[in-house]
């Protein structure tokens, strides 16, 4: 499974981005899909995730009520809509899917990044 991230880009602090994360390849399997963030020399962190269905999402604190993860399975495709934005959003964005359809489960294929800068 291939997953093309992509959407990042500059926006100022209050904006609005849609990531999105196209999967290729055997994209057959029913797995969750999650998203993470990497700030220059900081831990790669977890943002949100998503079961098969659409219908569970899972969230870090820091971005709980701004930002919304849901799916197209005809598509293959996830998307995060991200609102508010904050200078601390600012991070490469990873997507990635698990191993089985919770977020209990391990990675099982990343994601290449794309780049969100909030200036403030």
């Amino acid at each position: 499974v291939q997953l093309q991230a992509s959407g990042g880009g500059l926006m100022q602090t209050g904006g609005s981005l849609r990531l999105s994360c196209a999967a290729s390849g055997r994209t057959g399997d029913r797995k969750a899909m999650g998203w993470f963030r990497q700030a220059p020399g900081k831990e790669r962190d977890f943002v949100a995730a998503i079961r098969w269905s659409g219908l569970s999402t899972y969230y870090a604190d820091s971005v709980k009520g701004r930002f919304t993860n849901f799916r197209d399975n005809a598509k293959n495709t996830v998307y995060l809509q991200m609102n508010s934005l904050r200078p601390e959003d600012t991070a490469l964005y990873f997507c990635a899917a698990y191993s089985e359809d919770h977020w209990h489960g391990t990675i099982r294929y990343w994601g290449q990044g794309t780049q969100v800068t909030v200036s403030s």
